[in-house]
Protein backbone atom coordinates (compact mmCIF):
# COMPACT_ATOMS: atom_id res chain seq x y z
CA UNK A 1 0.00 0.00 0.00
CA UNK A 2 2.76 2.37 0.91
CA UNK A 3 4.58 1.49 -2.33
CA UNK A 4 1.42 2.24 -4.34
CA UNK A 5 1.05 5.68 -2.70
CA UNK A 6 4.70 6.43 -3.34
CA UNK A 7 4.38 5.58 -7.03
CA UNK A 8 1.26 7.75 -7.27
CA UNK A 9 3.08 10.69 -5.69
CA UNK A 10 6.03 10.21 -8.07
CA UNK A 11 3.70 10.26 -11.04
CA UNK A 12 2.08 13.47 -9.80
CA UNK A 13 5.48 15.03 -9.27
CA UNK A 14 6.60 14.05 -12.75
CA UNK A 15 3.38 15.41 -14.23
CA UNK A 16 3.84 18.69 -12.40
CA UNK A 17 7.45 18.89 -13.52
CA UNK A 18 6.52 18.22 -17.15
CA UNK A 19 3.71 20.76 -17.01
CA UNK A 20 6.03 23.32 -15.49
CA UNK A 21 8.71 22.64 -18.09
CA UNK A 22 6.11 22.81 -20.84
CA UNK A 23 4.80 26.13 -19.55
CA UNK A 24 8.31 27.52 -19.25
CA UNK A 25 9.16 26.31 -22.76
CA UNK A 26 5.95 27.75 -24.19
CA UNK A 27 6.58 31.06 -22.45
CA UNK A 28 10.13 31.02 -23.74
CA UNK A 29 8.95 30.40 -27.30
CA UNK A 30 6.37 33.18 -27.05
CA UNK A 31 9.01 35.51 -25.69
CA UNK A 32 11.56 34.42 -28.33
CA UNK A 33 9.26 34.95 -31.31
CA UNK A 34 7.73 38.17 -29.98
CA UNK A 35 10.93 39.82 -28.69
CA UNK A 36 12.94 38.94 -31.82
CA UNK A 37 10.12 39.63 -34.25
CA UNK A 38 11.41 41.75 -37.14
CA UNK A 39 9.67 45.11 -37.33
CA UNK A 40 12.35 47.06 -39.18
CA UNK A 41 14.37 46.09 -42.27
CA UNK A 42 17.18 48.20 -43.72
CA UNK A 43 18.38 47.77 -47.29
CA UNK A 44 21.78 48.77 -48.59
CA UNK A 45 23.96 48.20 -51.64
CA UNK A 46 21.61 48.95 -54.53
CA UNK A 47 20.14 51.85 -56.43
CA UNK A 48 18.41 49.66 -59.02
CA UNK A 49 15.69 48.21 -56.82
CA UNK A 50 13.40 49.74 -54.21
CA UNK A 51 13.53 48.59 -50.59
CA UNK A 52 10.21 46.78 -50.99
CA UNK A 53 11.45 44.92 -54.06
CA UNK A 54 14.60 43.81 -52.23
CA UNK A 55 12.58 42.63 -49.21
CA UNK A 56 10.26 40.57 -51.38
CA UNK A 57 13.21 38.94 -53.15
CA UNK A 58 15.40 38.28 -50.11
CA UNK A 59 12.88 37.37 -47.38
CA UNK A 60 11.24 34.34 -48.95
CA UNK A 61 12.35 31.50 -46.64
CA UNK A 62 10.93 30.29 -43.34
CA UNK A 63 11.40 32.32 -40.16
CA UNK A 64 12.64 35.42 -42.02
CA UNK A 65 10.45 37.47 -39.68
CA UNK A 66 12.67 36.51 -36.73
CA UNK A 67 15.93 38.43 -36.38
CA UNK A 68 17.83 35.45 -34.92
CA UNK A 69 16.58 32.67 -37.18
CA UNK A 70 16.72 34.84 -40.31
CA UNK A 71 20.46 35.27 -39.81
CA UNK A 72 21.03 31.62 -38.80
CA UNK A 73 19.09 30.15 -41.71
CA UNK A 74 19.35 32.79 -44.44
CA UNK A 75 22.49 34.83 -43.83
CA UNK A 76 23.50 34.35 -47.46
CA UNK A 77 20.90 34.10 -50.23
CA UNK A 78 22.07 33.43 -53.78
CA UNK A 79 19.83 34.21 -56.76
CA UNK A 80 20.05 33.53 -60.48
CA UNK A 81 16.99 35.19 -61.97
CA UNK A 82 17.38 38.76 -60.68
CA UNK A 83 19.12 41.07 -63.18
CA UNK A 84 22.41 42.58 -61.94
CA UNK A 85 22.12 40.82 -58.56
CA UNK A 86 24.23 37.88 -57.34
CA UNK A 87 22.48 37.55 -54.01
CA UNK A 88 21.76 39.01 -50.58
CA UNK A 89 23.41 38.95 -47.16
CA UNK A 90 21.25 39.26 -44.05
CA UNK A 91 22.66 40.55 -40.76
CA UNK A 92 21.02 41.39 -37.41
CA UNK A 93 21.12 45.00 -36.26
CA UNK A 94 19.11 44.67 -33.04
CA UNK A 95 16.55 42.35 -31.46
CA UNK A 96 13.85 43.53 -33.89
CA UNK A 97 15.76 44.81 -36.94
CA UNK A 98 17.83 43.27 -39.72
CA UNK A 99 19.83 44.58 -42.66
CA UNK A 100 19.74 43.19 -46.20
CA UNK A 101 22.93 43.87 -48.15
CA UNK A 102 22.58 43.43 -51.90
CA UNK A 103 25.49 41.81 -53.70
CA UNK A 104 25.31 43.42 -57.12
CA UNK A 105 27.10 42.43 -60.25
CA UNK A 106 29.32 45.45 -60.90
CA UNK A 107 28.76 46.48 -64.51
CA UNK A 108 31.30 49.04 -65.74
CA UNK A 109 29.87 49.39 -69.22
CA UNK A 110 27.48 48.12 -71.84
CA UNK A 111 27.67 47.64 -75.60
CA UNK A 112 25.01 47.05 -78.25
CA UNK A 113 24.68 43.48 -79.50
CA UNK A 114 21.90 42.43 -81.85
CA UNK A 115 18.71 43.86 -80.27
CA UNK A 116 20.03 43.96 -76.70
CA UNK A 117 22.48 45.73 -74.41
CA UNK A 118 25.28 43.54 -73.12
CA UNK A 119 26.76 44.52 -69.75
CA UNK A 120 30.30 43.64 -68.71
CA UNK A 121 32.43 43.97 -65.57
CA UNK A 122 35.93 45.40 -65.16
CA UNK A 123 37.44 42.12 -66.39
CA UNK A 124 35.37 42.13 -69.56
CA UNK A 125 33.11 39.31 -68.34
CA UNK A 126 29.60 39.29 -69.81
CA UNK A 127 27.39 39.53 -66.70
CA UNK A 128 23.95 40.56 -67.94
CA UNK A 129 21.88 41.46 -70.99
CA UNK A 130 18.75 43.56 -71.31
CA UNK A 131 16.50 45.04 -73.97
CA UNK A 132 16.47 48.33 -72.05
CA UNK A 133 19.49 50.46 -71.27
CA UNK A 134 20.50 51.31 -67.71
CA UNK A 135 21.33 55.03 -67.76
CA UNK A 136 23.67 54.61 -64.78
CA UNK A 137 26.05 52.42 -66.78
CA UNK A 138 28.28 53.99 -69.48
CA UNK A 139 27.22 53.02 -73.01
CA UNK A 140 30.09 52.28 -75.41
CA UNK A 141 29.64 52.23 -79.17
CA UNK A 142 32.30 51.01 -81.57
CA UNK A 143 33.35 48.07 -79.37
CA UNK A 144 32.75 45.05 -81.59
CA UNK A 145 32.26 41.44 -80.57
CA UNK A 146 31.61 38.43 -82.78
CA UNK A 147 29.59 36.54 -80.16
CA UNK A 148 28.71 36.64 -76.47
CA UNK A 149 28.43 33.92 -73.82
CA UNK A 150 27.21 34.89 -70.35
CA UNK A 151 29.86 34.36 -67.70
CA UNK A 152 32.70 34.43 -70.21
CA UNK A 153 35.01 37.22 -71.33
CA UNK A 154 33.79 39.25 -74.27
CA UNK A 155 35.87 38.68 -77.42
CA UNK A 156 36.56 42.40 -77.86
CA UNK A 157 38.62 43.42 -80.86
CA UNK A 158 41.57 45.61 -79.90
CA UNK A 159 43.68 44.60 -76.93
CA UNK A 160 43.63 47.99 -75.20
CA UNK A 161 39.96 48.88 -75.75
CA UNK A 162 38.71 47.10 -72.64
CA UNK A 163 41.38 48.75 -70.48
CA UNK A 164 40.38 52.14 -71.85
CA UNK A 165 36.67 51.47 -71.32
CA UNK A 166 37.23 50.43 -67.68
CA UNK A 167 39.44 53.49 -67.05
CA UNK A 168 36.81 55.82 -68.53
CA UNK A 169 34.02 54.19 -66.54
CA UNK A 170 35.97 54.68 -63.31
CA UNK A 171 36.61 58.35 -64.13
CA UNK A 172 32.95 58.94 -65.07
CA UNK A 173 31.68 57.54 -61.79
CA UNK A 174 34.28 59.41 -59.73
CA UNK A 175 33.46 62.75 -61.37
CA UNK A 176 29.72 62.01 -61.73
CA UNK A 177 29.79 62.91 -65.44
CA UNK A 178 28.45 59.81 -67.20
CA UNK A 179 27.93 60.74 -70.87
CA UNK A 180 24.90 59.81 -72.95
CA UNK A 181 27.10 58.01 -75.44
CA UNK A 182 30.75 56.96 -75.80
CA UNK A 183 32.11 56.11 -79.21
CA UNK A 184 35.35 54.53 -80.39
CA UNK A 185 36.03 55.11 -84.08
CA UNK A 186 37.99 52.73 -86.30
CA UNK A 187 41.30 54.11 -84.97
CA UNK A 188 39.99 54.04 -81.36
CA UNK A 189 39.70 57.81 -81.05
CA UNK A 190 37.22 58.57 -78.25
CA UNK A 191 34.18 60.84 -78.55
CA UNK A 192 31.74 61.54 -75.72
CA UNK A 193 28.24 62.93 -76.13
CA UNK A 194 26.55 65.10 -73.49
CA UNK A 195 23.23 66.27 -74.92
CA UNK A 196 24.08 68.53 -77.86
CA UNK A 197 27.76 68.80 -76.94
CA UNK A 198 30.32 66.36 -78.30
CA UNK A 199 33.64 66.02 -76.50
CA UNK A 200 36.56 64.86 -78.61
CA UNK A 201 38.99 63.17 -76.21
CA UNK A 202 41.23 61.77 -78.91
CA UNK A 203 43.49 58.86 -78.03
CA UNK A 204 43.76 57.05 -74.72
CA UNK A 205 46.16 59.60 -73.25
CA UNK A 206 45.86 61.90 -70.20
CA UNK A 207 42.25 60.79 -69.76
CA UNK A 208 42.03 61.83 -66.11
CA UNK A 209 43.39 65.32 -66.81
CA UNK A 210 41.05 65.72 -69.78
CA UNK A 211 37.97 64.62 -67.83
CA UNK A 212 38.74 66.94 -64.90
CA UNK A 213 38.66 69.83 -67.37
CA UNK A 214 35.54 68.49 -69.09
CA UNK A 215 33.77 68.40 -65.71
CA UNK A 216 34.64 72.06 -65.15
CA UNK A 217 33.63 73.21 -68.64
CA UNK A 218 30.37 71.32 -69.20
CA UNK A 219 28.23 73.43 -66.80
CA UNK A 220 29.28 76.50 -68.76
CA UNK A 221 28.06 74.93 -72.01
CA UNK A 222 24.51 74.28 -70.86
CA UNK A 223 22.15 74.89 -73.78
CA UNK A 224 24.98 75.07 -76.30
CA UNK A 225 25.55 72.94 -79.39
CA UNK A 226 28.98 72.14 -80.68
CA UNK A 227 32.22 70.23 -80.26
CA UNK A 228 34.63 70.58 -77.36
CA UNK A 229 38.10 69.66 -78.55
CA UNK A 230 40.29 68.05 -75.89
CA UNK A 231 42.57 66.08 -78.21
CA UNK A 232 45.54 68.39 -77.70
CA UNK A 233 45.56 68.31 -73.88
CA UNK A 234 48.86 66.85 -72.67
CA UNK A 235 51.06 67.27 -69.63
CA UNK A 236 52.70 70.29 -71.27
CA UNK A 237 49.87 71.71 -73.40
CA UNK A 238 46.35 72.63 -72.30
CA UNK A 239 44.98 73.71 -75.68
CA UNK A 240 41.18 73.53 -75.54
CA UNK A 241 38.78 74.84 -78.18
CA UNK A 242 35.01 74.85 -78.41
CA UNK A 243 33.51 74.66 -81.89
CA UNK A 244 30.03 76.14 -81.56
CA UNK A 245 27.14 75.64 -83.96
CA UNK A 246 25.87 79.11 -84.87
CA UNK A 247 23.10 78.50 -87.42
CA UNK A 248 20.86 75.86 -88.92
CA UNK A 249 23.38 75.13 -91.67
CA UNK A 250 25.74 73.81 -88.97
CA UNK A 251 28.20 76.63 -89.59
CA UNK A 252 30.75 76.56 -86.82
CA UNK A 253 33.36 78.84 -85.41
CA UNK A 254 36.56 77.78 -83.71
CA UNK A 255 38.39 79.84 -81.08
CA UNK A 256 41.93 79.07 -79.99
CA UNK A 257 41.83 79.53 -76.24
CA UNK A 258 45.58 79.66 -75.68
CA UNK A 259 46.16 83.30 -76.66
CA UNK A 260 42.81 84.37 -75.16
CA UNK A 261 43.78 82.81 -71.85
CA UNK A 262 47.25 84.35 -71.89
CA UNK A 263 45.79 87.84 -72.50
CA UNK A 264 43.16 87.39 -69.80
CA UNK A 265 45.55 86.18 -67.11
CA UNK A 266 48.03 88.93 -67.97
CA UNK A 267 45.38 91.62 -67.47
CA UNK A 268 43.62 90.17 -64.45
CA UNK A 269 44.69 92.17 -61.40
CA UNK A 270 43.01 90.10 -58.70
CA UNK A 271 44.44 87.70 -56.18
CA UNK A 272 43.37 89.46 -52.96
CA UNK A 273 40.73 88.05 -50.63
CA UNK A 274 38.03 89.98 -48.78
CA UNK A 275 40.45 90.67 -45.92
CA UNK A 276 42.92 92.32 -48.26
CA UNK A 277 45.41 89.47 -48.07
CA UNK A 278 47.03 88.28 -51.28
CA UNK A 279 46.30 84.60 -51.96
CA UNK A 280 46.69 84.46 -55.72
CA UNK A 281 43.12 83.23 -56.06
CA UNK A 282 41.15 86.05 -54.42
CA UNK A 283 38.63 87.99 -56.49
CA UNK A 284 39.66 91.52 -55.47
CA UNK A 285 42.49 93.78 -56.60
CA UNK A 286 44.91 95.63 -54.30
CA UNK A 287 42.33 98.45 -53.92
CA UNK A 288 39.61 95.97 -52.90
CA UNK A 289 37.72 96.36 -56.17
CA UNK A 290 35.94 93.22 -57.29
CA UNK A 291 37.59 91.92 -60.46
CA UNK A 292 36.03 88.51 -60.78
CA UNK A 293 37.50 85.03 -60.33
CA UNK A 294 40.90 84.16 -61.71
CA UNK A 295 40.55 83.17 -65.38
CA UNK A 296 41.31 79.57 -66.24
CA UNK A 297 41.70 77.77 -69.53
CA UNK A 298 38.39 76.06 -68.82
CA UNK A 299 36.49 79.30 -68.21
CA UNK A 300 37.96 80.86 -71.37
CA UNK A 301 37.08 77.79 -73.43
CA UNK A 302 33.53 77.89 -72.08
CA UNK A 303 33.14 81.44 -73.45
CA UNK A 304 33.27 80.03 -76.97
CA UNK A 305 33.58 82.80 -79.54
CA UNK A 306 32.81 85.59 -77.05
CA UNK A 307 36.07 87.51 -76.55
CA UNK A 308 34.84 90.05 -74.01
CA UNK A 309 35.49 90.30 -70.29
CA UNK A 310 37.63 93.48 -70.41
CA UNK A 311 36.97 96.85 -68.77
CA UNK A 312 37.64 100.33 -70.17
CA UNK A 313 41.07 100.44 -68.53
CA UNK A 314 42.03 97.18 -70.28
CA UNK A 315 41.84 95.02 -67.16
CA UNK A 316 40.18 91.62 -67.36
CA UNK A 317 37.29 90.82 -65.02
CA UNK A 318 35.35 88.22 -66.97
CA UNK A 319 32.20 90.33 -66.95
CA UNK A 320 33.42 93.41 -68.83
CA UNK A 321 31.68 94.04 -72.16
CA UNK A 322 34.75 95.04 -74.16
CA UNK A 323 37.33 92.88 -75.91
CA UNK A 324 41.08 93.25 -75.32
CA UNK A 325 41.25 95.94 -78.02
CA UNK A 326 38.50 98.04 -76.41
CA UNK A 327 35.74 97.08 -78.85
CA UNK A 328 32.25 96.67 -77.40
CA UNK A 329 31.11 93.04 -77.68
CA UNK A 330 28.21 93.03 -75.20
CA UNK A 331 27.62 90.84 -72.15
CA UNK A 332 28.69 87.23 -72.07
CA UNK A 333 25.95 85.25 -73.89
CA UNK A 334 26.95 82.15 -71.93
CA UNK A 335 26.20 83.81 -68.57
CA UNK A 336 22.61 83.21 -67.47
CA UNK A 337 22.87 85.36 -64.33
CA UNK A 338 22.21 89.10 -64.39
CA UNK A 339 25.22 91.40 -64.54
CA UNK A 340 24.82 92.85 -61.04
CA UNK A 341 24.88 89.45 -59.37
CA UNK A 342 27.83 88.35 -61.49
CA UNK A 343 29.95 91.39 -60.74
CA UNK A 344 29.45 91.14 -57.00
CA UNK A 345 30.12 87.48 -56.31
CA UNK A 346 31.77 84.53 -57.98
CA UNK A 347 29.57 81.76 -59.29
CA UNK A 348 29.70 78.18 -58.06
CA UNK A 349 31.11 77.08 -61.43
CA UNK A 350 34.01 79.53 -61.18
CA UNK A 351 34.85 78.27 -57.72
CA UNK A 352 34.84 74.73 -59.02
CA UNK A 353 37.20 75.73 -61.84
CA UNK A 354 39.60 77.30 -59.34
CA UNK A 355 39.84 73.86 -57.72
CA UNK A 356 41.11 72.44 -61.00
CA UNK A 357 43.56 75.24 -61.76
CA UNK A 358 47.12 74.01 -61.84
Amino acid sequence: MKLFKKNLIDKKHKKMIFCTLGAVLLAGLVFFFSYFHVSKVEVMGTARYSDEEVKSMALQGAFTDNSVLAVLLHSRVDVEDVPFVEGFNITRLSHNSICISVREKKAVGCIPYLDSYVYFDRNGIFIESSHTRDELVPFFDGIQVSHVIQGEKLPIKGSSVLTTAVALSTIFQKNDVIPDHIEFDSSYQITLTYGDVQVMLGKDEYLEDKMIRVSAILPKLSGEKGILHMENVTDSSKLITFEREVDEEDTTTSIDTTSAYENAIANWHGGYDEEGDYTGEGEYDANMNYVGPKPTEESIAANGDWLGGYMEDGSYTGYGQLDKDGNYVGPNPNDTSDEEDYTEESSWDDQEEDDYEE
